[in-house]
C-alpha cells in the first residue's frame, strides 16, 4: 500500500498540479528533493516537518527550530511516527540530509 505524502493526507492542495497552489502556492516539501523516499514518500513529503516555510493550520510556518513542537502535535506527524515505528528516521539525521 502505497504511503500518504503530507499534502494527500492535509488534502492541502499545495502539490504540484494542486487544486490551491493559484492562491496558497507550491508547497516546499512538495519540492524537497533532498528528502526523497525518506518514510517511502515523494521529495519532503513525509518528513514535511524538516521542511521551513510550510504552511500549516493557515500560515507560513518559520524554520525546524521555530516549528516543531507545533509540529510533534500534528496528526500526520504522529501517523508517520506509528507507520515507521522503528524505521523512523528522527529530525537530526533529517537535518543533516537538507544542510549538505
Amino acid at each position: 500500500m502505497k504511503k500518504k505524502n503530507c499534502w494527500e493526507f492535509k488534502s492541502c492542495g499545495r502539490h504540484e498540479g494542486g487544486e490551491h497552489v493559484r492562491d496558497l502556492g507550491i508547497c516546499p516539501a512538495s519540492t524537497e528533493k533532498r528528502l526523497n523516499d525518506i518514510h517511502n514518500g515523494e521529495n519532503g513529503g513525509r518528513a514535511c516537518w524538516i521542511v521551513a516555510g510550510t504552511l500549516c493550520n493557515g500560515q507560513v510556518q518559520g524554520t525546524f527550530a521555530q516549528k516543531y513542537r507545533t509540529c510533534e502535535a500534528c496528526d500526520f506527524y504522529k501517523s508517520v511516527r506509528e507507520e515507521e515505528s522503528t524505521s523512523f528516521t528522527f529530525s537530526a539525521r533529517l537535518l543533516d540530509k537538507i544542510k549538505k
